[in-house]
């Protein structure tokens, strides 16, 4: 069980990077549209496809992540024989 906590951690801290690199990232292109120059433009551009890129792989971590939790939620239903949202409600808060 620690185990799966740890990756959950570290898993969580990974989506957590993930975010603030394109937070930073739109900052950045954001901050330089006034910039002209080749040079610029052409570390913009590939900027640009690497943040696509990076949403999407953050788009696929977060829609797993949340496949895995919906599995664990209908798992511990299962166990602990859940037959209504109230009891699911309950046992969550003990």
């Amino acid at each position: 069980m620690e185990n799966s906590e740890h990756t959950a951690q570290t898993q969580e801290q990974l989506i957590g990077d993930l975010r603030l690199v394109i937070e930073n990232a739109e900052e950045l292109l954001k901050n330089t549209d006034h910039y002209s120059s080749a040079l610029y433009q052409n570390a913009r551009a590939k900027l640009s496809l690497a943040l696509e890129a990076a949403n999407e792989e953050l788009s696929r971590f977060e829609d797993a992540q949340l496949e895995r939790m919906m599995a664990a939620t209908r798992a511990a239903n299962d166990r602990y024989q859940d037959r209504s949202g109230e009891e699911r409600i309950l046992r969550a808060f003990h």
